[in-house]
């Protein structure tokens, strides 16, 4: 499963959320099988900054966001969902 990682250079808040991901993927093997991480560079997009720019971080699977503030176990929630 294909996971965008939308972030931006800087954003103290992306590096929090991009730190819980590779936990997630660290702790849980099974669940790092199942997931491909693209991070996402919205700055070099102006269609991007315009859609996620006051948001970040999002995680983008198909067309299901999960946008901060969450947790951990939020974040585990939905990559398994």
């Amino acid at each position: 499963m294909k996971i965008q990682f939308m972030t931006t250079s800087g954003c103290h808040l992306c590096e929090q959320a991009y730190q819980m991901v590779q936990y997630l993927l660290h702790n849980e093997p099974a669940l790092a099988k199942k997931i491909s991480l693209e991070v996402v560079e919205i700055s070099s997009d102006d269609e991007l900054v315009e859609i996620y720019g006051i948001r970040i971080p999002v995680l983008v699977r198909n067309r299901d966001e999960l946008g901060w503030p969450f947790e951990l176990q939020d974040l585990r929630s939905w990559l398994v969902s």
